[in-house]
């Protein structure tokens, strides 16, 4: 009657005898409840604790953000500080620089000066006595040589003293005209 086995005068969805329908709606709802009963919310159970997991994974990610940024920050403020405290001590050491500096010249100076006034007066002193040996020697051989001349000694010394220096004036005297 029917050309294809199993199909029923409604087609090949419904079942030939109505007591496999039955049966099959019965297995569909009891199939249906432990679905519903069971495997649904071990799914829902899965799914919250995938979602909170996501979540904090998200929460711990931008507190991680944040510290993150605290830091950079905080070692940005410390860069900062350093580069002052840098610009401070480069500042100090100039200043103590220039302040040993000007003290080393001072010091050089002052030694200079020192030096120049013990050699000016070493000097002095070293001229002082070329003058009273060179009048010693040049009065000696002024009055020997004019005793000579004479043909008599001349053994007046105040006399020879006071020639001698006459005589080491006008020589004086002209060096300072020169």
């Amino acid at each position: 009657m029917y050309p294809l086995e199993g199909t029923g005068p409604l087609g090949p969805l419904l079942p030939e005898h109505m007591s496999e329908f039955v049966v099959g709606i019965v297995l569909f709802f009891i199939v249906f409840l432990v679905i519903w009963k069971i495997v649904v919310p071990r799914f829902e159970t899965m799914y919250a604790e995938r979602a909170d997991e996501i979540r904090g994974g998200i929460e711990r990610a931008e507190e991680a953000q944040a510290q993150a940024e605290a830091a950079l920050a905080k070692y940005n403020a410390r860069l900062a500080a350093a580069d002052d405290e840098a610009a401070e001590i480069r500042d100090a050491a100039k200043a103590t620089g220039a302040a040993i500096e000007a003290e080393a010249r001072t010091k050089a100076e002052q030694e200079a000066a020192r030096i120049v006034h013990s050699a000016r007066v070493q000097v002095d002193a070293e001229r002082a006595a070329a003058v009273d040996e060179l009048r010693k020697d040049v009065g000696l051989m002024a009055t020997t040589l004019a005793g000579r001349i004479l043909g008599e000694t001349l053994d007046d010394d105040a006399r020879v003293i006071r020639t001698v220096d006459a005589f080491i004036a006008s020589l004086d005297e002209e060096t300072a005209k020169k």
